[in-house]
């Protein structure tokens, strides 16, 4: 259920690579206040379905809408709307870091004056100052995400889509992202691809789980535990997973029939 308005939404999706059908299907609706995490296994199909929302990918078949724009019909309308963080988060390595933002506001319609404020309040939220002037080239992986995040948000978009937005960060750089992703969270609606679970409980309301292309469940964090198989404590564990790990486990296995 969104908590307010709906600016995200899927319309059985569907994308097929050859014989193979990545996305089969998928439909849910994002609303502002909402920070959804998108779960799966390697290969259940989550980046090609962010693809598909922010309109770098045709669906096959089937529907993405952005704040209301169809993502392929009227992609330029729903891009304004849309920040979005790719695997990898790719940029131009032999810009600095300055550069590359300012480059990124100009494109989006920002003034230079626009542009040059915005990147002030970007550099202190994502912390930047350290390598604002360092090629993107020399960064560390850890750095380059948050550039990642930096462009995404250059716009102060409605919608925010992160394909996997701690990758990369160390313990402290990971709760200052979801320090900031908590922030960001009531105006907007938030998509994030994540295999991290504890990510899940600290700063997800709701989560949607996927397995081969399919969507196995849809709910609040505390929904999906209710799917951890019951635990005899008397027993020693081999391996030590925790509940959510269990009903990850439980949903992605068992109920996809793996």
């Amino acid at each position: 259920m969104a908590v307010g308005q709906a600016l995200v939404e899927t319309r059985a999706l569907i994308k097929t690579f050859g014989p193979v059908r990545a996305v089969d299907g998928i439909s849910f609706t994002v609303g502002r206040g909402e920070v959804v995490g998108f779960l799966g296994p390697n290969g259940a199909g989550k980046s090609t379905t962010m693809k598909m929302i922010a309109g770098f990918l045709e669906p096959t078949s089937g529907t993405a809408f952005v704040a209301g724009f169809d993502s392929q019909r009227d992609p330029i309308s729903a891009r304004n709307h849309l920040g979005y963080l790719p695997e990898g988060a790719p940029a131009y390595p032999d810009m600095t870091v300055a550069d590359f933002l300012a480059f990124v506001a100009g494109m989006r319609g920002l003034s230079p004056a626009q542009g040059q404020r915005r990147l002030a309040e970007l550099v202190e939220s994502i912390d930047l100052a350290d390598v604002w002037n360092r090629r993107i080239e020399a960064l560390s992986k850890g750095y380059k995400r948050r550039v990642g995040i930096a462009q995404a948000l250059v716009h102060d978009p409605d919608v925010l889509v992160l394909d996997e937005p701690t990758d990369g960060l160390d313990p402290n750089q990971k709760h200052e992202m979801r320090a900031l992703i908590r922030t960001l969270a009531p105006t907007k609606a938030i998509i994030v691809s994540t295999h991290i679970l504890e990510e899940v409980e600290a700063i997800c309301t709701r989560a949607i789980v996927i397995a081969r292309g399919k969507m196995l469940a849809d709910g609040t964090p505390a929904d999906l535990l209710a799917h951890a198989p019951h635990r005899d404590e008397s027993m020693p564990q081999l391996v030590k997973t925790t509940p959510l790990e269990d009903a990850f486990r439980h949903i992605t296995l068992d109920q996809a029939g793996v």
